[in-house]
């Protein structure tokens, strides 16, 4: 194992070498530890204030129990942890600044693989970006979704539950003492997110693009089966690094290709999409919005899980997970079957024999919970670089729309307004809400999904045609177009919107129009200018560098791999 990065540092009989045994001495590692066996870095966004990922303590020690099992030396190490239920202004904010923690710390560090540990929206794609920057031998492990929500009788499920309630409150439907009451009940076990949000999402895509053992995404956190999963993947990464099996080689085309076939077939959230791009720029894959259009969009939905449908990811775990997914993908052609996973194994040598355990969950192929049912992207000129939305959580009446523009200069305009009984408004409007992309609000918040006005919900209205240069929650529903590029705080024609003007939407012809002449729009550009960016920080960094949402709103410096990190002589 003469080739180990950690050599550097401890392989050597200098006085460099001295240091640094000696101080790592410090917490009573003995000296054979240091005789060349592979450092595994356990990287772990542990965090109570992330409450998704606070079982995280447990979960490396297991991990390093696999470690050990294996000849490995495991170290785990911190990196900054994105809760997005309580992080502000958005955990998309420091997506890219915790992926630059996670390289960094990689890189200095004497490493020899990697295992990410990763469960809230953010960190996921943060961690992968950050390792696949590194391109060391490289796992991930998933901390698994909570238990199913249990309400009144019936299922309650995280994020979606939030969305459904708010709107009977607002309808006054729902008392505020039965809404408090259902916050424990939705939230009543370790772990992420149990609906199809973006957690859940993003561990998925994890699974179908290879990083993870089979079975990653949908174990239940406080399943003893969640802990044996860590304890294997400890023991895996140790022989990883002895095959130099690097993560650059698990990352190709056609893994993106099959993690962008999976996301359509579970439901997957509409902010995989921009992970997914920002995740091939790091690894120097060409991968593009028509690319998930062209591949995505016309395949079927065979998930019945909340959003989207009705049941939670434990019904998916038991159901059969990822792995009968992917088969049923495989089975129909439409997998790359010999895409390389970390098991040494390829990902259709992993799920071949993978078994459905209830149809009403996963669907086949041919019987589809929903048809043509994966991400769509719309281009026009309200959006010449594309947008997004997620016809299987939509209102299929409300796919082809033409309606009048209510504007929402932006977030806190909208929160002063929608609950105004005299706001000019009703079912057939379509919502505009600006400056909430990667630069305006910074960070790209997930304010897309905005609330239904009151006195629409009142009168028994559910859904709207509502468009934004913002996110969504991967746990909310609706007729909502995001992700408009150029966004407007960058000047895209989003910014020149004007309530009272007529929006098209025709999601089966991939169109958003704004139907304004050119001439006015040329008159109204000359009279925009550009909302004030922050002044120092990281904020000020992100704005002045972040990419457009089609690019992956990754930081412009950021894009690319620096291949494996080699330890350079102290002195």
């Amino acid at each position: 194992m003469s080739n180990l990065r950690s050599l550097g540092w401890y392989g050597r009989n200098d006085r460099d070498g001295f240091s640094h045994r000696s101080w790592m001495k410090n917490q009573g590692w003995p000296h054979d530890l240091f005789d060349g066996r592979p450092v595994i870095g356990i990287c772990n966004t542990w965090s109570e204030l992330n409450p998704c990922n606070a079982h995280f303590r447990e979960l490396a020690e297991w991990v390093k129990r696999g470690v050990w099992e294996a000849g490995g030396f495991p170290l785990e190490f911190p990196v900054m942890s994105l809760g997005e239920s309580q992080l502000r202004p958005t955990a998309m904010l420091f997506r890219n600044l915790a992926s630059m923690d996670v390289e960094e710390s990689i890189r200095g560090n004497p490493i020899d693989g990697v295992v990410l540990l990763m469960g809230c929206d953010k960190t996921t794609p943060s961690l992968l970006m950050g390792a696949a920057s590194c391109d060391l031998p490289t796992i991930g492990l998933s901390g698994g979704p909570m238990l199913n929500g249990k309400f009144h009788g019936r299922e309650l499920g995280s994020g979606t539950g939030v969305f459904q309630m708010i709107e009977q409150v607002g309808a006054g439907k729902m008392p505020l003492a039965e809404f408090f009451e259902a916050e424990s009940c939705m939230n009543r076990s370790k772990g992420h997110c149990m609906t199809m949000g973006t957690a859940s999402t993003m561990a998925s895509m994890v699974e179908a693009l290879g990083m993870s053992l089979p079975g990653n995404a949908a174990i239940p956190a406080v399943d003893a089966r969640r802990n044996t999963l860590a304890q294997m993947t400890g023991r895996r990464i140790v022989p990883m690094v002895r095959e130099d099996l690097r993560i650059s080689k698990i990352l190709t085309r056609i893994a993106l290709e099959n993690a962008i076939f999976n996301n359509a077939a579970i439901g997957g959230s509409t902010n995989a999409v921009i992970h997914l791009l920002a995740l091939a720029k790091r690894v120097g894959v060409a991968l593009s919005l028509e690319d998930w259009d062209r591949l995505g969009s016309n395949l079927p939905c065979l998930v019945d899980l909340q959003p989207s449908g009705k049941h939670l990811m434990e019904d998916f775990y038991y159901a059969g997970g990822v792995p009968a997914v992917l088969r049923e993908l495989g089975e129909a052609g439409v997998l790359n079957r010999e895409a390389l996973t970390v098991n040494g194994h390829s990902v259709w040598e992993n799920v071949a024999n993978a078994e459905c355990w209830n149809r009403d969950v996963i669907r086949r192929f041919a019987e589809p919970f929903k048809p043509c049912a994966g991400i769509a992207v719309l281009r026009g000129n309200l959006a010449p670089n594309g947008a997004v939305i997620k016809p299987s959580a939509a209102s299929p009446h409300l796919l082809q729309h033409r309606g009048r523009a209510v504007v929402f200069e932006n977030v806190e305009e909208l929160h002063s307004r929608v609950n105004d009984e005299s706001l000019d408004i009703d079912e057939n409007c379509v919502m505009v809400l600006k400056n909430c992309g990667p630069r305006g609000y910074p960070g790209m918040a997930e304010v897309g999904n905005m609330p239904i006005p009151p006195k629409l919900l009142r009168k028994g209205v559910t859904d709207m045609v509502r468009v934004s240069d913002a996110r969504m929650s991967g746990t909310a529903y609706g007729t909502v177009v995001l992700h408009v590029s150029p966004e407007a705080a960058a000047g895209g024609p989003l910014a020149l919107v004007h309530s009272g003007d007529m929006i098209t939407l025709d999601v089966p012809d991939r169109l958003i129009r704004l139907d304004v002449d050119d001439t006015t729009l040329s008159q109204r550009r000359t009279q925009w200018t550009a909302p004030s960016a922050p002044q120092r920080g990281w904020a000020k960094l992100y704005v002045d560098h972040v990419l457009q949402a089609h690019e992956g709103a990754d930081l412009d410096f950021l894009v690319g791999c620096s291949g494996a990190p080699v330890p350079r002589d102290s002195h």
